[in-house]
């Protein structure tokens, strides 16, 4: 399968909420993947490739405004389109 469309390149900090400074919309109109410490992760709601780090949420628990707490996890983080 090819795709046609022009991907744009995934920046070096990706976040999932639409609030965050680092949301980039027309990224999430294509499959992203992480790869995190060479395991493929599905949870991911922030990375960072310079500074080596990804966030992921703590279980079903969120803070006082409904959102999920994270945590920041450290190691080697690859971005790429699937």
């Amino acid at each position: 399968m090819t795709d046609t469309t022009e991907r744009p390149a995934l920046p070096d900090h990706l976040s999932t909420d639409e609030r965050s400074p680092h949301h980039v919309a027309a990224i999430f109109e294509h499959d992203v993947g992480i790869r995190f410490n060479d395991k493929e992760r599905n949870d991911v709601q922030e990375y960072c490739i310079s500074e080596g780090w990804i966030k992921v949420p703590v279980g079903n628990k969120v803070d006082r405004k409904g959102n999920p707490l994270t945590i920041k996890l450290k190691g080697r983080v690859e971005a790429f389109y699937r």
